[in-house]
């Protein structure tokens, strides 16, 4: 962290329709949860990245707390909140790469949309496409969770986890082969359009 680059942002920690909206009767809950979603994306959209400990501080809540209404908002809003774990790649899951990929493979959507829906850039998903290729060719070939760690230099909690992503898939009778080529195609494609804008 002391090495990280700091920015300063501005964020709206009680927004006047939000005591609108309590006074309306709104559930106390659901605002709790839309305010860490708005702080959380407002910090991005002004080049920040706020973590749960962060967030947690500035609303005075638990970070267990602002991690379970990160949740809930994601699956509610079927995208990803842009926090420090998810954007820089950080922490123990695999939660960020685990949605990249079903979007991609399971509901077939582009690049660009995915980019979207998680606030990912181009390279990012490129590195989770790359990471399940290696995964999935080396498991192909038999070689253990260990091995596999190894050979592609990831840890074996995260090895694991992408081996059970390649089996959801293919109990999903999904074309990994073909999913993967289309998806590096069109990453291709879009990475070529991002730098001639």
């Amino acid at each position: 962290m002391s090495h990280t680059q700091l920015t300063s942002v501005v964020l709206e920690l009680v927004p006047a329709e939000e005591a609108t909206e309590r006074k309306d009767g709104k559930k106390l809950r659901a605002i709790k949860k839309e305010a860490v979603a708005r702080l959380f994306t407002q910090a991005y959209e002004q080049g920040g990245c706020l973590t749960n400990v962060e967030t947690a501080l500035l609303l005075k809540m638990s970070p267990c707390t602002v991690s379970k209404y990160t949740r809930e908002w994601a699956l509610e809003n079927e995208a990803l909140l842009p926090r420090r774990g998810t954007i820089h790649d950080m922490g123990p899951t695999l939660t960020h790469k685990k949605e990249i990929i079903e979007r991609l493979f399971l509901q077939g959507k582009s690049v660009e949309q995915v980019m979207r829906e998680t606030s990912h850039s181009a390279e990012a998903i490129s590195r989770y496409i790359v990471a399940f290729k290696q995964v999935l060719l080396c498991h192909r070939k038999g070689l253990s969770t260990e091995e596999i760690a190894f050979a592609v230099k990831m840890s074996k909690r995260l090895v694991e986890e992408y081996q059970r992503l390649i089996t959801e898939l293919a109990s999903k009778n999904q074309s990994l082969d073909r999913l993967i080529e289309d998806s590096l195609g069109s990453l291709l494609n879009s990475t070529k359009e991002t730098n001639t804008v």
